[in-house]
């Protein structure tokens, strides 16, 4: 923009910086990946169980990230191939551990490629009128969305004709305290997968505490949905002092405060619910909250930026 780079020459550095190595290392990393799918199920409040499970479906799922970072091939087929080994194995996992919630455990696993993000992000270009950057990022969300729970299915397929029906036993919820552990324990292995700069991290983690508790504090008063709303502005107001205060793109703190946000499991959870008219949870009018979430995210970001311009546009 500053006309110091040609376009093929700025393109060439965006290829550069894709092809660096992983600062954080394999170890890191896989850690990373098994606590993220971790607190993810303690976010959703299910049992010891099912966090612990959803960890070991977490490294699994490293495994192949893994793989298809040297194989092309194996990159074309990542997310569905990924829903489908989690699928089989939680099938396999529940013989042994009936108190085990198959499809919590599932969603938990592959969450790190639900596309709640990408279906935000799109959103919010829609309503910016950047129509065709948004049109594709919100079709392509939902592609991946398809793929994943077509992989799903087939998993579950698979898994009942190789290990037969199990009878669910329903375990002892998770306590409070573990609930609110969970946001920097997914906020700091978001760090790493997002490969931030370690200088930035704290802000990161910061970013996702700030979101979570105003959502929730929102929430208590304004109904979840509307309380979404105040966690989206107040971590784009915090972004943006980010953005001032370390002369950096907003978007490093925002994108992992925004994460914690976004309804990208509650998107999957309502495909499940439409097409085999099953629910993970007792939820009714899903679909209502799913797309007042998005807008209210959208919106949060709208007037956060009005109240704190950022000094950069990224």
């Amino acid at each position: 923009m500053s006309g110091k780079r040609t376009l093929s020459e700025a393109l060439e550095r965006l290829e550069e910086i894709s092809n660096k190595p992983n600062p954080y290392g394999t170890g890191l990393t896989l850690l990373a990946f098994g606590s993220s799918a971790g607190a993810f199920a303690m976010l959703m409040g299910t049992s010891w169980n099912d966090v612990f499970w959803s960890a070991i479906l977490g490294l699994m799922v490293y495994g192949l990230v893994y793989r298809a970072e040297r194989s092309k091939r194996m990159a074309e087929m990542l997310e569905p191939l990924a829903a489908i080994l989690c699928a089989i194995a939680a099938s396999g996992i529940a013989q042994f551990d009936p108190s085990m919630n198959i499809p919590v455990v599932i969603l938990s696993g592959i969450i790190i490629f639900i596309p709640g993000l990408a279906l935000t992000l799109g959103l919010a270009e829609l309503a910016a009128r950047d129509l065709i950057s948004g049109t594709a990022r919100v079709m392509d969300a939902f592609m991946l969305l398809f793929k994943l729970y077509f992989g799903v299915i087939l998993g579950l397929t698979i898994g009942k004709t190789l290990f037969g029906e199990t009878t669910y036993i329903a375990p002892d919820s998770l306590p409070k305290w573990a609930i609110w552990t969970a946001v920097p324990i997914l906020s700091m292995a978001l760090v790493i997968i997002f490969k931030a700069r370690m200088k930035d991290s704290p802000w990161g983690v910061m970013a996702g505490v700030v979101a979570f508790f105003s959502a929730m504090l929102g929430g208590i008063y304004f109904g979840d949905s509307i309380g979404i709303f105040f966690g989206a502005l107040a971590v784009g107001v915090y972004s943006n002092l980010f953005a001032r205060w370390m002369k950096a793109p907003a978007t490093i703190a925002l994108l992992q405060g925004i994460v914690i946000l976004v309804p990208g499991s509650k998107t999957y959870i309502g495909l499940n619910t439409l097409i085999l008219g099953e629910t993970m949870f007792n939820q009714s009018h899903l679909g209502t909250q799913i797309f007042l979430i998005f807008m209210s995210i959208v919106a949060g970001l709208i007037f956060a930026n009005v109240a704190v311009p950022p000094r950069r546009t990224l």
